[in-house]
């Protein structure tokens, strides 16, 4: 019987759901986290340019090392512009699939 009572209070759903408006500051916040994104964006940019740029200058002077870590940082700095382009969809997913969850 004990078990059973800790196995209901395990399982009980408090209820809470996001909800829009709910503290004052919220248009703010979505302005700050959108550029926030956005300079991390053009901060992608412009490490992807110089890691190009590392890249063709290891290559052309036979540095194999600069040449890698130039190929390194173009792989990067294209995961990093995906992942922040694919922010909200990833977060709106993970958050859809986590109400799944019973």
């Amino acid at each position: 019987m004990f078990l059973v009572h800790e196995a209901i209070q395990l399982a009980y759903d408090p209820g809470i759901k996001p909800a829009e408006g709910g503290l004052p500051g919220l248009p703010v916040l979505k302005q700050v986290m959108g550029s926030i994104n956005l300079f991390g964006l053009v901060a992608v940019v412009g490490a992807l340019a110089v890691s190009a740029a590392v890249w063709a200058w290891g290559h052309h002077s036979g540095g194999h090392q600069t040449e890698a870590n130039g190929k390194k940082g173009v792989t990067v700095s294209a995961g990093a512009a995906l992942l922040m382009g694919a922010a909200n969809g990833l977060v709106a997913f993970f958050s859809t699939l986590g109400t799944k969850v019973h």
